[in-house]
């Protein structure tokens, strides 16, 4: 079933239902199809923006000055030991390294990156053996496919690219493209379904997953089926994916016209997509643990930090945090209420991250063709939490 009659009752009980707003399109080309569509909604009875005049409480994220600005269109971010970030601009293909003084240099250009919508290079991820084996691992959309590459780094300059996984199905948008490691030192990466729905219930397309890889690219074993990459399915276009504390994995997940997801991910879980958006209640498929309309959220990129989940929003405009219950599995009944941060202080946000000094990164999203880019756009945000 595509909706469950009981889920806005659930929904509002957490307090996730916001007001309709507009999302623009780029100016002088072609209307794509949003990020996440637009629906009429009922008005959120709480969780009140931390703004900066605020008084703090525990938990509250606080601007402490601008990393670096100037960015085109910046996607993934991943940090090296040093403390120094490495970020992907979706639309030139560039890999720039960002010192922690907010010094910004090209380190290299994927080559075959075609963007075009939301199309690009996209995520970027650093092993935990990087200083072993020092390669930095980029997902980026090429003419015909996504797919993952790797390149060893001598601290300069960026290798020449390692094709480790291709036939991840590329469109217009829906490409998915986060990546991060895990405790167990695999690779997890989230895919779109390229607008193509029936992929995400397709157990032999990669399409509308998240994938686990061995650092190698091989099927990570362990996995449900022995010899596929496939972790969990039934995906529309996760954007974001996190480890908590307890080895945990959490994803943000686009969703089409009702409800955009947060989702605890278990292995061998399937999502419901297309046959379910938001919670289904139906025992084949695993519910959200919490959901947003899509003019309050868009869900990008999602950290964990403090106990919590932070998680951009796109066309939302503001920082989601979402308090992290002790539970094991826990349900939309455990989650605490979100709060959210910066309501359009800095227009869309694209990906956040977990510093290795406690801050958090943030990273807007104005230059991409949807924004309204202010003098400065994009730029990396560093913020301290009270």
């Amino acid at each position: 079933m595509r909706r469950s009659t009981v889920l806005a009752a659930a929904v509002a009980s957490l307090g996730l239902l916001g007001s309709c707003t507009s999302d623009p399109a780029p100016t002088g080309t072609r209307t794509p199809p949003p990020e996440s569509q637009t629906t009429a909604a009922t008005p959120r009875a709480s969780s009140s923006p931390s703004r900066g005049g605020s008084s703090p409480t525990a938990g509250t994220p606080r601007v402490t000055g601008t990393v670096t600005e100037d960015l085109a269109a910046p996607w993934g971010l991943t940090f090296l030991p040093s403390g120094d970030a490495l970020v992907a601009e979706r639309d030139t293909g560039q890999i720039k390294r960002v010192s922690r003084d907010g010094t910004a240099s090209r380190v290299g250009r994927v080559p075959g990156v075609r963007a075009r919508g939301e199309r690009g290079l996209l995520g970027l991820a650093v092993a935990p053996t990087f200083t072993s084996r020092p390669f930095v691992y980029a997902y980026f959309t090429a003419e015909a496919d996504n797919r993952i590459v790797r390149m060893r780094y001598d601290g300069t300059t960026l290798g020449r690219p390692e094709v480790i996984l291709s036939g991840i199905p590329a469109g217009f948008v829906h490409n998915g493209g986060r990546m991060v490691f895990g405790p167990d030192g695999q690779l997890y990466v989230g895919t779109g379904d390229a607008s193509n729905g029936d992929d995400a219930q397709n157990p032999n397309s990669l399409g509308g997953k998240i994938l686990r890889l061995t650092p190698d690219g091989a099927p990570a074993p362990g996995n449900p089926r022995p010899g596929s990459p496939v972790w969990s399915q039934g995906h529309r276009n996760v954007q974001g994916l996190a480890f908590d504390e307890a080895g945990r994995l959490w994803a943000t997940e686009f969703g089409q016209d009702t409800w955009d997801e947060l989702n605890l991910i278990r292995k061998g879980g399937n999502y419901g997509w297309p046959e379910a958006e938001g919670t289904a209640e139906e025992r084949r498929f695993v519910d959200p643990v919490a959901v947003w309309r899509p003019e309050d959220a868009s869900p990008s990129g999602l950290a964990y930090a403090d106990g919590a989940l932070w998680m951009a929003s796109l066309h939302g405009q503001r920082l989601w945090r979402i308090q992290v219950p002790a539970s094991r599995e826990p349900s939309a009944r455990d989650m605490g209420e979100p709060a959210a941060h910066f309501v359009r202080e800095f227009g869309r946000l694209r990906t956040i991250a977990a510093a290795p000094d406690g801050t958090l990164w943030l990273t807007t999203s104005n230059t991409d063709g949807r924004g309204d880019p202010h003098p400065g756009d994009d730029r990396i945000l560093r913020l301290e939490l009270s």
